[in-house]
């Protein structure tokens, strides 16, 4: 791990990511020493550090510390997360120093690699996503709803969860963003108002709106769901897996999976 770049594993407790979850993070993967979608993941980073006011950051040294970081590496998970620094009392940032850059690299998870065959289950969470406009969209520090959600699926033989808001619409997994098809019409949940915009998501939509077939961002209660004839899932390292089945649903046909996956072997060889 790399700290302000510095290569070292103690984070201070008074860093206000420690103290309140107090920033923001994101997730990339590499490929034969290259971050794929870097720009994108540095773009994130910055919309999120504006929305959540955070301290000014140093890009230039931030993305020179990833490249570090990530040359050596064949297959590997890079992340970053941006803290708000350290100090401060209570709440108030006032008397805290310049944002805190930390950098982790993590094997790769082979498991994806099972799943893009054998598809994915995914069964609905009893965990809601609060609505909060202010956060919605972005990758903050405070992951607690998705930690329990794992933890209950951690519970069951489910791959991944679907995730509603607390109104009952459908938003995410607890580490994906959904599309679906019905007919030769695509769709993901509008995320105005909880979850996360992911970098795997922007990028197939670009690529879909690219192809002259774009994504219509909706508000979706479970049952219309339910009603597709596809629906996938997507985040920067699967890149994107076919669900094969919704707690008593199943689903078969894989058009939208294999276009998607096409468009991801493209970001690859660039």
């Amino acid at each position: 791990m790399w700290i302000n770049g510095n290569q070292q594993s103690l984070l201070p407790a008074s860093d206000r990511a420690v103290q309140f979850g107090d920033g923001c993070f994101t997730t990339a993967a590499v490929y034969h020493g290259e971050i794929q979608l870097l720009p994108a993941h540095l773009q994130r980073l910055r919309q999120g550090c504006e929305r959540l006011m955070l301290p000014t950051v140093d890009w230039e040294k931030l993305e020179a510390e990833m490249r570090a970081a990530a040359q050596s590496q064949t297959q590997a998970v890079l992340k970053v997360i941006i803290s708000a620094g350290a100090g401060g009392r209570g709440y108030s940032r006032q008397g805290t120093g310049d944002a805190t850059r930390l950098i982790s690299l993590s094997p790769w998870p082979h498991h994806y690699q099972r799943l893009q065959t054998q598809g994915v289950r995914l069964e609905t969470s009893p965990i809601r996503l609060a609505q909060q406009p202010q956060l919605a969209g972005v990758k903050h520090l405070n992951r607690l709803e998705q930690v329990l959600i794992r933890a209950h699926l951690d519970r069951s033989d489910s791959d991944e969860a679907l995730v509603l808001d607390t109104v009952g619409y459908v938003v995410e997994c607890c580490a994906a963003n959904l599309f679906w098809r019905q007919g030769s019409a695509f769709f993901t949940p509008d995320l105005m108002q909880a979850g996360v915009d992911g970098i795997m998501r922007r990028y197939l939509m670009a690529q879909m709106a690219s192809a002259g077939q774009p994504c219509q961002v909706v508000r979706c209660r479970p049952a219309q769901l339910l009603e597709a004839d596809e629906v996938v899932i997507c985040n920067a390292l699967m890149p994107v897996l076919p669900v094969r089945q919704i707690d008593h649903k199943t689903f078969s046909e894989r058009t939208l999976y294999r276009q998607l996956q096409e468009s991801c072997y493209s970001m690859e060889a660039k």
